[in-house]
């Protein structure tokens, strides 16, 4: 059974991990991890995101303009551009050994420690990718909540509101930690795999011990 579930297992910690990494360059470029609406004028919405600032206008569509220096950031958004390039760079290398350490690929058949160590290790960088990518979305938003809730400022400012990219950094750091969780699952299965064999063996020789003496006058 286990013969059966491992390479189904290592699919779709492919599979996930895939999602999770396509999501987290997405959350990367998306310049939505914050929202502002202005209540004097309900047709425009001002978003920032790591690289950008954007006015969103019924009539005259999205006008974008890039950030002058990486400096005069907030201190939020300077880690996060290294943690989500850091988070991106370690995904891909992940899925990269991972995919060569799959069983149902044929390269390297003869080589099974090395493709249990690629997945191993390959199941680890999508891991560290998954988490990387949580943390700087979850720093954004918790400051989020702080300056939305500083009474310190005057209920006529406007606030910053969470962002569509946000929940889309969330979705890709749990795909990645399932992807590379189920990837690093599968050695497991691998390594247990032959005991329940072996016992099996060892029960029937024990049976055929009995019956012979049972047969013997």
């Amino acid at each position: 059974m286990a013969l059966v579930y491992q390479p189904m297992m290592q699919l779709s910690g492919i599979l996930f991990s895939l999602l999770g990494w396509v999501l987290s360059c997405l959350t990367t470029y998306l310049p939505q991890w914050k929202n502002l609406n202005l209540e004097l004028n309900e047709l425009e919405i001002w978003t920032m995101g790591l690289w950008q600032a954007c006015v969103v206008q019924e009539e005259g569509g999205m006008q974008c303009k890039d950030f002058d220096s990486f400096l005069a950031l907030p201190p939020e958004l300077r880690i996060s551009r290294i943690l989500m390039f850091f988070s991106n760079g370690s995904g891909l290398l992940g899925l990269l050994l991972s995919g060569f350490g799959l069983d149902c690929l044929k390269i390297g058949e003869r080589q099974q420690e090395q493709k249990k160590r690629l997945l191993l290790f390959g199941g680890m960088l999508v891991w560290i990718s998954g988490v990387t990518a949580i943390v700087p979305v979850s720093w954004v938003a918790h400051s989020t909540v702080q300056e939305f809730w500083d009474e310190n400022i005057p209920d006529i400012v406007p606030r910053w509101d969470f962002g569509e990219a946000l929940f889309v950094g969330w979705l890709a750091g749990f795909c990645l930690i399932l992807g590379g969780s189920l990837l690093n699952c599968t050695i497991c299965s691998t390594e247990v795999h032959p005991s329940p064999v072996h016992y099996s063996v060892a029960e029937q020789q024990d049976q055929c011990q009995r019956l012979e003496t049972e047969t013997r006058p």
